[in-house]
């Protein structure tokens, strides 16, 4: 498990060149706002999560697997991660925030998902 990083993985250098490449300026890693997003914008009023698949348990993904020891820890660490992902995103939201979750697995399709922060409230990129 050490060798899990927590920030500067791959999917967040892909997430923060497709940003770059929209035109789009953030912050990373937000401590002020809640959930702490890996990328946000809070004058335009935008949010991105990066999730990892095992940390975040992915629904239906291959990587979101439960260890095999002390399974009841792992099970209930899941199920609090997933509820407290899924309060930030409502209190983000609640407080006018077009907030996207970008999982591990996701390679394709990103740029389409990150688009809809420009479509959402017509941004015009910097």
């Amino acid at each position: 498990m050490a060798g899990v990083r927590q920030k500067g993985t791959r999917i967040e250098t892909v997430v923060a060149e497709i940003l770059g490449e929209l035109g789009l300026r953030y912050r990373k890693n937000v401590k002020q706002l809640v959930g702490s997003p890996d990328f946000a914008n809070r004058s335009r009023r935008w949010a991105i999560f990066v999730n990892g698949c095992f940390w975040h348990h992915h629904t239906g993904c291959r990587k979101a697997t439960v260890p095999k020891t002390n399974t009841g820890f792992w099970t209930r660490k899941f199920r609090d991660n997933r509820r407290r992902d899924a309060k930030a995103i409502m209190s983000l939201r609640r407080s006018g925030y077009r907030v996207v979750v970008v999982w591990e697995c996701e390679r394709a399709g990103i740029r389409s998902k990150l688009g809809k922060i420009l479509e959402a409230r017509r941004i015009n990129p910097r």
